[in-house]
């Protein structure tokens, strides 16, 4: 019996891709980046930090580190976020249904510490998680298992009596490893994917959720 979901933020939470590319195409376009949608893809799964990483290893810039320009895109995030973001199809009922139904909630995100209360204030669903994770406070992020460990330790749960809730390849890689069952919700292009044959569920949005998922 599942006693907890976990549930990644970025791309399941939120549709909150978009603003990211935005942000990482000013940001570094400042520099003189060159941003091209190949190496963007590359890169989406990344924390902030080794993005940047990446970017200046394709193209080195002159003048700021690559912490502080790191710092920069995740504060254009932020702001993009505050001013646009919305929840995905299905989001706010299936917070609703785990908590009546007394499951624990967390979550396990590969985003910057900071944006957190950004995103689920924006969403107005903070009041349903009780501990929230950041692969900040990691030595890895995803797919390392480590944020999962942490947001099950944080929430005093077994691993395997968790459900994680991932739209990323990478996702369900940590949820795995972390040994926990796994519900992808896949970008639609992504849905036939095989990297998410190892997920146990797949749904198509949350709208398709249900408590026969938790048994």
């Amino acid at each position: 019996m599942i006693d907890a979901v976990i549930f990644d933020m970025d791309g399941t939470l939120i549709d909150s891709e978009p603003m990211w590319k935005e942000a990482e195409k000013e940001v570094f376009s400042g520099l003189g980046v060159n941003v091209t949608e190949q190496l963007a893809q590359q890169s989406a799964s990344m924390t902030t930090i080794e993005a940047s990483a990446f970017w200046y290893s394709h193209n080195p810039w002159q003048g700021p580190s690559i912490q502080d320009v790191a710092n920069r895109v995740v504060v254009r995030v932020g702001d993009l976020i505050a001013k646009h973001g919305v929840a995905l199809d299905g989001v706010h009922n299936t917070l609703s249904l785990l908590d009546k139904n007394q499951i624990k909630i967390g979550l396990a995100t590969n985003a910057p510490e900071q944006l957190i209360p950004i995103v689920l204030g924006k969403l107005g669903i903070a009041k349903y998680f009780s501990a929230c994770c950041s692969s900040d406070n990691e030595l890895e992020g995803k797919p390392h298992p480590a944020i999962y460990l942490s947001t099950a330790r944080a929430l005093n749960v077994c691993p395997s009596q968790c459900l994680a809730i991932e739209d990323s390849g990478t996702g369900v890689l940590a949820a795995k490893a972390a040994n926990m069952r796994t519900l992808a919700v896949p970008h639609i292009d992504e849905y036939d994917h095989q990297k998410f044959d190892l997920s146990d569920f797949k749904l198509k949005s949350l709208s398709e959720f249900g408590l026969g998922h938790l048994a």
